[in-house]
């Protein structure tokens, strides 16, 4: 890959990665997992930021895909499934570009889709115009799809009752509770304005979920830690735990998706921010947030590293961070998603900013291209989510091209992998409680929900 800058080399990394943690299965420390893998060419995701987002263990992929028809490209919305794309940008809620980052195991996809409309402050929330897909300032809302509709989720509304104007959704658990950021309608003094940036308003991390299953979805703003203005939680998990970052306002950043300068990894549980710590940085290199966690309070993520000269993955647990060092040899890594076995997935980058999927299990890291029969047509650069089967979805460079990039499924051939089906695990939840499985579809969670009181 030719060098760069490291926000043009980053735009092949999802922040988000972002992916949920993989459902059952033992802790970190367990006998190590499969040591071969079959990959499945999920087909082109087309030029950054194209790619998956979120595996579940029954086999949905969450993603995006940028069409190039026309003066400019075009984002859609798509999920995976069997192999086969489906795209669920139309009707979408009434704009051209979407993408869906989130997926859980009943096929309900939250993400950001434009609803037509000119932004009243000519805001680029989503960052659709500043990669390209759009020519003008377009509101772009949070959203949940399901049974073939998209519908928008509601943003934070103030004390005259007025609504932020954009928002985004990351991720969703198995019980319909929802994660992402939404902006309010206070200006933000942290932004840094025109030309540079489009961004007027906080935007504060928030938890979506119903209060009764009867009920539309409502949100609740969760806390920033330091006083931090703004905020994006990330992932969630079925604990009703979510994960991100909090920090200041900046430009649209093509590898978080964003205007967050993310200067603090976050852990909201019970509705309470801790700050995670850091591997050195003050976060003004590549940043420090959470990417992902599992169902044992593991979590993952980025820190930029002692003079900001760098940036590791981590994974944090029981109060402690810990550096998740590259490829021997390499300089930089990217922690994107772990499973509750304690696999961590993501990549590492050399000198010269070629990326490559990896994994980290019992402390050692292992490039996954190593692991793939050697007549495979694709080159595995990044790994963004794990499921509970030990599968692994992220984006690949087709052999012999230096741009046609596909999403790819690799599926362990061996492995000892006892994960318990998400299904029963969803059953058993419904069962403790005496109400059907459908009461607690989208948000019926709510006494596990994150919540800012």
């Amino acid at each position: 890959m030719k060098r760069s800058t490291l926000k043009t080399t980053l735009l092949r990394i999802a922040p988000l990665a972002l992916s949920l943690a993989a459902l059952g299965g033992p802790v970190l420390g367990q006998e190590p997992g499969p040591i071969r893998y079959s990959v499945t060419d999920l087909g082109p995701v087309g030029p950054p930021p194209g790619q998956p987002f979120v595996l579940t263990t029954n086999g949905f992929v969450s993603g995006q895909v940028i069409l190039t028809e026309g003066a400019n490209g075009v984002s859609h919305a798509v999920v995976w499934h069997g192999g086969s794309m489906k795209d669920i940008s139309a009707p979408g809620l009434g704009g051209v570009n979407s993408a869906a980052f989130g997926v859980n195991i009943w096929e309900q996809v939250v993400g950001e889709a434009e609803n037509g409309k000119l932004d009243p402050k000519s805001e680029d929330f989503c960052g659709f115009k500043a990669l390209g897909f759009s020519s003008q300032d377009i509101s772009c809302l949070p959203f949940v799809w399901q049974n073939g509709v998209m519908s928008a989720l509601p943003t934070l509304r103030d004390k005259y009752d007025h609504s932020g104007n954009n928002g985004q959704a990351w991720q969703i658990n198995t019980f319909g509770v929802a994660v992402g950021s939404s902006e309010n309608t206070i200006p933000d003094s942290t932004c840094p304005g025109l030309p540079s940036s489009s961004q007027v308003y906080e935007f504060k991390p928030v938890v979506w979920f119903k209060p009764f299953f009867w009920a539309k979805p409502v949100v609740d703003e969760l806390q920033t830690v330091s006083g931090d203005p703004d905020g994006v939680a990330v992932a969630i998990n079925d604990r009703g735990q979510a994960v991100g970052g909090s920090g200041s306002c900046g430009v649209f950043n093509s590898v978080t998706l964003s205007n967050l300068v993310p200067l603090h990894a976050v852990l909201w549980q019970d509705g309470k921010p801790i700050d995670l710590g850091n591997l050195g940085g003050n976060g003004h290199f590549a940043g420090i947030y959470a990417t992902g966690l599992n169902d044992v309070r593991q979590v993952v993520g980025v820190s930029d590293t002692t003079g900001d000269a760098s940036f590791h993955g981590f994974l944090w647990q029981d109060g402690q961070i810990s550096d998740l060092e590259p490829l021997p040899g390499d300089s930089y890594s990217y922690a994107t998603a772990i499973s509750d076995k304690g696999v961590v997935v993501g990549l590492s980058i050399d000198a010269n900013f070629n990326l490559r999927a990896v994994f980290w299990q019992n402390g050692k890291m292992t490039n996954l291209n190593d692991l793939v029969p050697a007549d495979t047509p694709l080159f595995l650069q990044t790994a963004c989510s794990i499921n509970g089967l030990g599968q692994i979805t992220g984006i690949a460079l087709a052999k012999g091209t230096t741009n046609e990039y596909h999403a790819y499924l690799a599926s362990p051939m061996i492995s000892d992998v006892n994960s318990d089906s998400a299904t029963a695990g969803v059953e058993g939840a419904s069962k403790e409680n005496g109400k059907t499985l459908q009461q607690w579809r989208f948000g019926r969670l709510a006494s596990q929900r994150s919540r800012t009181e």
